[in-house]
């Protein structure tokens, strides 16, 4: 069996920051951690292929409505934070 290891905030916010602006082709320095992710002219289909990579990085799912109850790139890191620790602890 292979040791779970817990994603931190920081390594999730860098993760989401480079997937968002490699998508945006920008730099990551012009990707807020505080804007909503509605406000970062991403259309449907390139959110849901970012979940589906996040999800597959974490290897977790996450529920449909996770970005709604979490809306900008430091509020999700942080709940992914939580659950990839929760995730650990109880494996």
């Amino acid at each position: 069996m292979t040791a779970v290891t817990a994603v931190t905030a920081q390594q999730a916010e860098e993760w989401l920051i480079e997937k968002i602006a490699h998508r945006l082709g920008v730099p990551t320095g012009e990707v807020s951690r505080e804007v909503y992710f509605d406000e970062l002219d991403l259309d449907s289909t390139e959110a849901l292929i970012l979940a589906g990579e996040m999800e597959n990085w974490l290897g977790f799912e996450l529920s449909t409505t996770t970005l709604w109850y979490h809306p900008t790139i430091k509020d999700l890191a942080s709940y992914i934070a939580e659950e990839s620790a929760q995730r650990a602890a109880a494996a």
